[in-house]
């Protein structure tokens, strides 16, 4: 009786796999009738490669497939191979994102509490008379200070030499 099974290869953990037609009572490494395709379950995307002709014409023959290998034909037939899976995350972890997602609403709440209402900017014609002569001052206390400066700057120079 022939069957339709899979033929492993490859490495310690790194399988990877032939779908073969075979003698039911034969080794499963063993010489095959025929090679219909290929699985690698380990790869990243997983790869599966299936003759569906051949698969179909060995069926009509009485070849009988395993387990397995029928549930891969069905993979194949229905064009969803497989679908990539969302990682589950672990309960420490999940909390950890609760938290952390918990946490940038709470600054979010704390900065717009935290920003004061925003004075009214002054025009100068609203700013009072007195504080106007004491500007006037400084600025020209400031502008005396640079020239008093530069004047005593050569003196020294003179003596120096």
């Amino acid at each position: 009786m022939l069957k339709i099974k899979l033929a492993r290869f490859g490495k310690k953990n790194q399988a990877h796999y032939r779908i073969v037609v075979n003698e039911a009572r034969d080794r499963r490494d063993g010489k095959y009738v025929a090679l219909l395709g290929h699985y690698s379950p380990t790869y990243q995307p997983k790869v599966l490669e299936l003759d569906l002709k051949a698969y179909e014409s060995w069926i009509a023959k009485g070849a009988q497939p395993t387990e397995t290998v029928a549930a891969l034909y069905k993979r194949v037939k229905s064009g969803k191979l497989f679908p990539e899976k969302k990682a589950k995350l672990s309960k420490k972890a999940q909390a950890k994102l609760k938290e952390a997602a918990e946490g940038k609403k709470e600054k979010k709440e704390e900065v717009e509490v935290a920003k004061p209402a925003e004075a009214p900017v002054e025009t100068p014609a609203e700013v009072p008379a007195e504080t106007a002569e004491v500007a006037e001052t400084e600025a020209s206390v400031a502008a005396e200070a640079p020239a008093a400066q530069e004047a005593e700057a050569p003196a020294e120079t003179a003596e120096k030499a």
